[in-house]
């Protein structure tokens, strides 16, 4: 599986033939750096372990630093682990998006979604509510209504949708088209939304 670790720039839009009109993300993919190469000998299965965006030596505790200085890299931030990557790497080379991509080629983008905080029922189930204001009904528009039985079972059975925390979580959307590859500036355009907020880390894989 070949992918690279990148950030959400945010959304945009381009015009296709005939007019219409399609909405795609902007993404700033890599480069990335090989920081480790694990093997079915030492490490029990075979991948490679990719870092992305640089931060400050003095962000980074000391068993980290002696991780990168073995890749003869800087430290990065960010570290995804792909397996089965097919093309042949080296520990400390660096990946671009061209050498991963091409326009047309069909991605899956991962991120996390971006948190709404504790939300009701109408919001994070598309519920009704209980109804309108008539028949005695006050100030219970956006209620989730009933939850349980009476005599028989006694009790609210599990995985009822309720109030809570939405949000936040991974998610991944498949089948996003490569829509132009800006190397020089390693920026891609994807067709689509793609999960998270502006500058929140994305990963894209084929």
């Amino acid at each position: 599986m070949l992918g690279l670790i990148g950030k959400k720039i945010g959304m945009t839009r381009v015009f296709i033939e005939e007019g219409k009109v399609l909405p795609c993300t902007l993404l700033e993919l890599g480069p990335c750096v090989v920081s480790q190469i694990k093997s079915d000998d030492i490490d029990g299965y075979n991948a490679i372990q990719l870092g992305f965006d640089s931060v400050k030596e003095k962000n980074v505790t000391s068993a980290m630093l002696g991780h990168f200085k073995k890749a003869n890299s800087n430290p990065k931030r960010k570290l995804v682990e792909f397996k089965s990557f097919d093309k042949e790497v080296g520990l400390g080379d660096s990946i671009t998006v061209d050498q991963i991509f091409e326009e047309g080629d069909f991605v899956d983008a991962i991120g996390t979604s971006k948190g709404k905080g504790f939300q009701g029922v109408v919001k994070r189930h598309g519920f009704g509510g209980v109804g309108g204001q008539t028949h005695g009904q006050h100030n219970r528009g956006r209620h989730p209504g009933s939850i349980g039985q009476c005599s028989y079972p006694s009790r609210v059975f599990k995985g009822v949708r309720m109030a809570g925390r939405m949000g936040g979580n991974r998610v991944t959307v498949q089948n996003l088209k490569v829509l132009k590859i800006m190397a020089q500036q390693n920026l891609v355009l994807v067709s689509g939304s793609v999960p998270g907020a502006i500058n929140s880390y994305v990963i894209l894989e084929k």
